[in-house]
């Protein structure tokens, strides 16, 4: 069956098969936020994007194979509540953005700065730090050398438009660094995971970008 991204709480995960790398996305808890789970199909290390809720999902989404790292994309608590758990149980060493770090309860081991490396193992991400939403979000970007890039965006972009902020100043921010650092440098066919909801891909929101700055949201 094909992947869609489309997942609901309390159901089952829905699989990207890619060529070396498979990605699992799963809903869990009450804001119904977006887990992803990479797994290199080489050596089967494993890589959590936001352990959010549910400990005891996640924990039997990652399996018996463990888990290498966990990354936070940022600090708003509903993308950590299972955190501690899940590296309580496996661990995974913890990623975060540099800037976004000392608002998680739990220790970071690896600060992420923009354009940082973070691997699962033979397939390497880029971490791309987007400051509004939080001082510290990032967004991580698999450049597949098989096919389209793929991004997982946390609350950064949603099919729509750009994730909350609260003052112009991080609406202008985070606007900038989207465009700059995601839609300036990656094509229509990017894959966008993001922190809530269905994905997108960055084709179907470029059109948008001038009604976004225009409304300001």
């Amino acid at each position: 069956m094909a992947y869609s991204g489309a997942v609901k709480v309390g159901g089952p995960a829905d699989v990207h098969e890619l060529a070396d790398l498979m990605i699992s996305k799963a809903a869990v808890g009450p804001m119904d936020n977006n887990t992803y789970l990479l797994r290199c199909r080489a050596t089967g290390e494993q890589l959590l994007i936001d352990a959010a809720d549910e400990p005891e999902t996640l924990l039997r989404l990652i399996g018996e194979d463990g888990l290498a790292g966990v990354v936070t994309t940022h600090r708003h608590g509903d993308h950590w509540q299972a955190l501690a758990e899940v590296v309580r149980a496996t661990g995974a060493r913890t990623y975060a953005g540099r800037y976004d770090a000392e608002g998680i309860p739990v220790p970071t081991d690896v600060p992420l700065e923009d354009g940082d490396t973070v691997r699962v193992g033979r397939v390497e991400l880029t971490a791309r730090h987007l400051v509004g939403h939080t001082p510290g979000s990032v967004a991580l970007v698999y450049d597949d050398p098989h096919g389209h890039p793929h991004l997982f965006t946390g609350d950064c972009l949603f099919p729509g438009g750009p994730g909350r902020t609260t003052q112009p100043e991080e609406f202008t921010s985070l606007m900038d660094d989207l465009e700059a650092k995601v839609f300036g440098v990656l094509p229509d066919e990017t894959w966008i995971y993001p922190g809530h909801g269905n994905d997108t891909t960055l084709g179907a929101e470029r059109p948008s970008l001038a009604e976004w700055r225009e409304r300001g949201w």
